[in-house]
């Protein structure tokens, strides 16, 4: 009986000193991945600026570029559309409303891009999360391609299959587009370094400048070969057609011209391709999502000249609380912990990214106002001269202002932040809005019209239509990130559709409508609430690990204040005294 006893003990002791092995086993394997993991995180903050870095720009922005070529060549090509599909001539009505599209048509091809664009962002920013950045980058790449191309095969020449066959590939266009929005900002954020990240996240969406710029460029090249080899009859002016006709003579061949000024989307998206298909996965999802920290740094190694072997700095140095806290957080999305730490820094971006988006698309729509006093009336002018004169001063306002705002963005982003840009950007917007629309009350001033209209979008892109962008990519949890940009990206493109649809009703003539001058207050309004919110609420993140953003201490846990860093620093340092004075 004793021995039978005795085995038993000694076998309960074996099992309990394997399972204890085990246990000793998987947390040696557990403290030297972390180790491994912070590695690679401390050499990706501590990475100097490399050609793999301009390349990723490149690559990522080109997704950017095509995206703005697409949403800001629509205005020109319905234009054409106009004087294509609706070409008759009714003289009982101002000769400034022949040849437009119907409103609630130009409205829908306008929003139908938009909404694709917040299904998008909402369905690839939790896919980047949950099956990998690299893994659907393609994907809304080849969407946008697809898209593009289909926006010009319409089979029917009848306006109705036009417009539906336009409308469908716009909104697949627009979902193609809403993907690449998260994606791109996302993977940038986690390749660049914390010294110079907002200029390469800047510098990613500063390729939507020249989206815009390349949009005007393309029009006014197709317009012109086909003016040049257009029947010159076709090219006779409205106001020279006899009394007895009623339609107006448009060359057959320009049903092609606005076709191929869409489909020219799809050569740069197709350029960039083959090159999204060979970037690595980000290394931070690898290592803190996947929990593959040795494949992490093999990518990093491949891309970015850092052998395995060279990452050796001491783990102490980055073994701090911030760097733990990304691989001990474990609470899920939809969960009470996240609104804790992350709910105020979601509804601010959120919010911040609505404001901006509906005055930014309303701009838009607003030019042909502002170039009003300078355009020669379209009854004096073919189809080809009409478009042509829109797009010019479309391109005069991307040279002038719109580029102008990026670039400097990119410059001062990592000296003076992303909370004072936005913050000055909402604020000279208000400034120019207002005095816009004073100026609008008291006469026509066409000169100070544009000049303002481009101070507007200057400090548009050097202000919050730039770090709108950045800013959610920074704060939260890398297995959230692309799913809270998404998330705020989609709140932003509903202001999109907002202002779209708002601003082409709201400013027609009272009683009708609002007029355009109180539309404009309205608007500068918006701006106003957008300062507001970004100097209370909005979080900065500039000079800070994203591992340090995601963490959350006693103040910025705050719902209803925001503290800028310098008092946080000056708050913690003013605990840690008394602490010290107490214990003394």
């Amino acid at each position: 009986m004793l021995r039978i006893l005795s085995l038993g003990n000694s076998r309960a002791i074996s099992s309990g000193i394997f399972y204890l092995l085990i246990f000793l086993i998987n947390s040696c394997v557990q403290e030297i991945n972390l180790k491994m993991a912070l590695k690679v995180l401390r050499a990706l903050d501590v990475a100097k600026t490399q050609y793999y870095h301009f390349k990723a720009i490149i690559i990522a922005g080109m997704g950017l570029f095509t995206d703005s070529y697409d949403l800001f060549c629509i205005p020109l090509v319905m234009s054409m559309i106009g004087r294509i599909y609706y070409p008759k001539v009714d003289r009982t009505v101002d000769p400034k409303k022949w040849f437009e599209v119907p409103t609630v048509i130009a409205s829908t091809m306008f929003c139908v891009t938009l909404m694709g664009a917040v299904i998008g962002q909402l369905v690839f920013g939790r896919l980047g999360d949950r099956v990998g950045r690299r893994r659907v980058y393609g994907v809304s790449l080849v969407m946008m391609i697809v898209a593009s191309i289909g926006c010009g095969l319409t089979l029917s020449k009848l306006p109705l299959m036009v417009f539906v066959s336009l409308g469908f590939f716009r909104f697949l266009l627009g979902i193609g587009i809403g993907g690449d929005y998260p994606l791109s900002a996302t993977i940038m954020a986690e390749f660049a370094n914390k010294r110079t990240r907002g200029a390469f996240i800047a510098g990613v969406f500063s390729m939507q400048g020249f989206g815009i710029l390349m949009s005007s460029l393309v029009f006014m090249i197709v317009c012109s070969i086909f003016e040049a080899s257009a029947n010159k009859h076709n090219l006779e002016k409205p106001s020279e057609l006899a009394p007895s006709v009623n339609i107006a003579p448009v060359p057959p061949e320009s049903d092609m011209a606005w076709r191929l000024i869409l489909m020219f989307g799809a050569i740069p998206a197709s350029m960039t391709y083959y090159w999204r298909m060979k970037m690595p996965e980000t290394a931070r999802f690898t290592a803190l999502v996947e929990k593959n920290t040795l494949q992490a740094a093999r990518d990093i190694g491949k891309v970015m000249n850092l052998p395995l072997s060279t990452i050796q700095e001491d783990v102490e140095m980055i073994n701090t609380p911030n760097t733990r806290a990304a691989f001990s957080n474990t609470y899920p999305f939809f969960s009470r912990e996240f609104l804790r730490r992350h709910g105020r820094d979601l509804i601010a971006a959120s919010i911040n990214w609505f404001l901006i988006d509906i005055v930014f698309y309303s701009l838009n729509l607003f030019q042909y106002h502002v170039f009003s006093g300078h355009l020669i009336p379209k009854i004096q002018m073919n189809i080809y001269k009409d478009a042509l004169q829109i797009a010019r001063f479309q391109a005069l306002i991307a040279i002038c202002a719109t580029i102008p705002g990026y670039i400097l963005t990119v410059y001062m982003i990592d000296h003076i932040g992303r909370v004072k840009i936005q913050a000055i950007g909402f604020f000279f917007m208000a400034v120019s809005l207002f005095t816009i629309a004073k100026v609008n009350m008291n006469g026509d001033h066409p000169n100070l019209f544009i000049i303002l209209y481009g101070f507007t979008f200057f400090f548009s892109n050097f202000g919050p239509n730039t770090t709108t962008f950045i800013v959610p990519a920074e704060l939260f949890p890398a297995r959230f990130r692309a799913t809270c940009h998404g998330i705020s990206g989609a709140v932003g493109k509903v202001g999109a559709i907002i202002g779209s649809i708002g601003y082409v009703w709201a400013s027609r003539d009272p009683p009708n409508g609002l007029g355009v001058s109180t539309t404009l207050m309205v608007m500068g309004g918006v701006c106003g609430l957008g300062f507001f919110v970004t100097y209370f609420f909005t979080r900065e993140t500039m000079g800070r690990s994203l591992e340090e953003n995601e963490n959350v201490d006693e103040l910025t846990g705050v719902w209803f204040v925001r503290f800028w860093p310098h008092k946080f620093s000056a708050r913690r340092n003013e605990v840690k005294g008394f602490g010290l004075l107490e214990m003394n």
